[in-house]
């Protein structure tokens, strides 16, 4: 008999997952046992073992698989994994990005558990890399399988493209993204993204994530002499550096955490009625968070307690963090020196509208107006490290609507649409280089632990998280019209987006109205 309801689907598919749990557990426990480490160079043969296997994991699936070379580097950079599993021009074409390296991790860093040797305590798989991001990465191949052993059609094309230098700075993915964008290559057909590379706002409800903070990293210096000197016998006599950056530091922001650049906010848009009515549904303690963040038992306080205050200031209003003072004394016990050149670190968290390089521009014009405000004769030097854009879409277009639709039918509940603070570059890379639409659609929970000691993905957010994924490639299929990769009309105008039904990027265009 054949399976052909949604319904039929869910449930044939949920049985097959929860019956499989023990091979999955077993295929993460190989992988994770690879120590696919990309900030360690010593481990980069370990990424390309890794990104091996997982090949020979598409290819006994008969999907069509190639490690295209990293177009950076001098041939000592891991490659590329790109992946696909079916060619049909009639369906329409996912494509779904993961990463295949991970964070440093050594027993005596604070693990309890061997973070290479996946252990299972409690109905949570401890290991690096578990839940960042092998385990989502590979559940894509799992729902795959699935299918082939329960005789369903997937009704979308899949393509996958992993690399292997995520954790490092993602080195040559911008390029490869834009060389694979071009027409007729890899990603030119590709109609909706999916990633998998964050986390839950909370522990037990699901959430889509819609909108990435960017950034922009700065470094003032002040340098007073050629030459560390002696405070006993030079102190009162120079203009010390380390009292500039002080000064300096402060007129950035204020201890309640307001921006004191004049300029920053201009460009920040105002909030909408619809866009506040998001985070009314919001499930989100505040008092737990204060004890992820690890504050409940020093201060006990955040910059806000109000819950709908406290998520905006975290997502969708920009934020300047003091990072640290290069330069001069900071270990242990005391030393009494007046250090010649100290360099302050800070960042800026942006959002929608906010351009990095008119935010250079201003923050760099407000520090020099606070030095010469102090009339000192030492010398001021401002350099930006790297900025990047914020990433915002829209959680009512077709894609973000085919996981809210896979999640309730998996966890009888809709999700919450959350935004990030941090960013994701490889979002922006994918939307701005081919116009598709991407969705955010995390597994894991807040409390998994990435980056952190004792990396942890939960049995249930594992099995659950296959799950959903797979019913998302048939909410994907209910989607009708053409192929939004085919289309490549001209925006509409502000009059025309007014238009019911008007353009929803990847959707609706000119063509069809």
């Amino acid at each position: 008999m054949s399976i052909t309801t949604t319904d039929d689907i869910a449930s044939k598919l949920s049985q097959y997952v929860d019956d499989n749990m023990p091979l999955y557990i077993e295929r993460l426990r190989e992988a994770v046992a690879i120590q696919s480490v990309s900030a360690e160079p010593e481990k980069r043969p370990e990424i390309v073992r890794m990104m091996q296997w997982t090949k020979k994991q598409v290819d006994d699936l008969g999907g069509e698989c190639t490690l295209k070379e990293n177009p950076c580097g001098s041939g000592d950079l891991p490659p590329i994994l790109l992946g696909q599993f079916g060619n049909d021009s009639a369906k329409k074409t996912v494509c779904v990005y993961g990463h295949l390296d991970v964070q440093p991790a050594a027993k005596e860093d604070g693990w309890n558990t061997d973070p290479f040797e996946l252990t299972e305590i409690d109905g949570k798989l401890f290991g690096r890399g578990a839940t960042d991001d092998k385990g989502p990465a590979l559940s894509w191949l799992w729902v795959v399988e699935a299918h082939q052993k329960l005789g369903i059609d997937i009704p979308v094309n899949i393509k996958l493209i992993y690399e292997g230098l995520e954790e490092y700075g993602s080195e040559g993915m911008f390029e490869t993204v834009m060389e694979l964008s071009k027409p007729g290559k890899f990603l030119s057909d590709v109609d909706f993204f999916c990633i998998s590379d964050n986390y839950w706002l909370g522990k037990k409800k699901p959430c889509l994530t819609y909108g990435l903070r960017g950034m922009s990293y700065f470094e003032v210096a002040v340098r007073c002499s050629t030459q560390d000197l002696h405070s006993g016998v030079l102190g009162g006599c120079v203009h010390e550096a380390m009292t500039d950056l002080i000064h300096l530091m402060a007129t950035l922001v204020d201890s309640s955490g307001k921006i004191l650049i004049e300029g920053i906010m201009d460009d920040v848009a105002p909030v909408t009625p619809e866009e506040e009515a998001l985070y009314t549904e919001i499930d989100f303690d505040i008092n737990e968070f204060k004890k992820e963040c690890g504050v409940a038992t020093v201060s006990n306080a955040l910059l806000h307690e109000d819950k709908m205050k406290l998520l905006m200031a975290r997502w969708r209003y920009p934020t300047l963090s003091l990072h640290g003072i290069e330069g001069g004394f900071s270990g242990t016990g005391a030393k009494t020196v007046i250090p010649a050149r100290v360099a302050g670190k800070f960042s800026l968290r942006l959002v929608p509208d906010q351009d990095p390089k008119r935010i250079a521009a201003v923050v760099e014009a407000h520090l020099k107006k606070k030095f010469e405000e102090l009339n000192s004769p030492n010398v001021l030097e401002i350099k930006t490290h790297h900025g990047a854009k914020a990433w915002l879409s829209n959680p009512k277009h077709p894609n973000y609507q085919a996981g809210a639709n896979a999640i309730q039918k998996v966890f009888g509940m809709g999700p919450d649409y959350t935004r990030e603070g941090g960013s994701i570059p490889i979002t922006t890379w994918l939307e701005d280089a081919t116009q598709m639409n991407v969705l955010l659609l995390p597994i894991g929970a807040c409390d998994d632990m990435a980056h952190s000691q004792n990396e942890k993905y939960n049995l249930i957010n594992m099995s659950n998280g296959v799950k959903v994924l797979g019913l998302y490639l048939h909410e994907l299929g209910k989607i009708g019209g053409p192929k939004p990769s085919s289309c490549r009309c001209e925006p509409l105008t502000e009059e025309e987006m007014m238009i019911p039904g008007a353009f929803v990027r990847g959707f609706r265009c000119k063509c069809e109205m």
